[in-house]
């Protein structure tokens, strides 16, 4: 396909939609600005209408990966669900969202700690802890729980989540067994390990 000009109804999307692609066959290294523009038939110069440099892209996949789980999760909470099957339905929809997206949350995850991010990133960020601490907290509130910091109990909950999604991504778990092993997971963390 010859290049031609830019002219593009939404670019931004294009360029984004593109560059989930490539990040899914080949990986972030093979991520370029010209070769994305090359791949949807714009001008090599028409990227820099919205990407300054590659990294800038890097931060709109992240950012739109964030966004994107933020939905899913915030779907996923049944604020009138028992805890255990609240909390399990969060864990399902985070395990799957990670399994179905292993590379691009290798790259959410590498920019979620930069204290470069923007604030939008950042914020994205925190919109996909945000429905794991109100389950804390709404647990908290009626003691079925541990007191504490609903961020930090939050987070042994996280840890045990990104750890089964980083099995899957690491062929240490098949994707399948990722997900079907949510329930028991849960189930462990919010009973203990101690025989009863």
């Amino acid at each position: 396909m010859p290049v031609r000009p830019y002219h593009h109804g939404d670019l931004r999307s294009a360029l984004l939609a593109s560059a989930e692609r490539t990040l899914l066959e080949k990986g972030v290294a093979a991520l370029s600005l010209r070769e994305l523009a090359r791949d949807i038939g714009v001008s090599h110069a028409a990227p820099g209408r919205h990407f300054k440099d590659k990294q800038a892209l890097v931060d709109a996949l992240a950012l739109s990966g964030f966004e994107r789980m933020a939905q899913v999760l915030n779907g996923a909470d049944d604020a009138q669900a028992p805890l255990e099957d609240r909390l399990t339905s969060l864990a399902m929809a985070y395990v799957q969202f990670a399994v179905s997206n292993a590379e691009l949350l290798e790259v959410m995850y590498s920019r979620k700690h930069d204290p470069d991010i923007s604030e939008q990133l950042r914020a994205a960020v925190e919109g996909t802890t945000v429905p794991f601490v109100r389950i804390i907290s709404d647990a908290q509130e009626r003691a079925e729980i541990v007191a504490g910091d609903s961020w930090t109990v939050g987070l042994v909950v996280g840890a045990a989540l990104h750890g089964t999604a980083s099995f899957a991504a690491q062929g240490t778990l098949t994707p399948e067994a990722a997900v079907a092993g949510v329930p028991a997971l849960i189930h462990h963390l919010l009973n203990g390990l101690k025989p009863r």
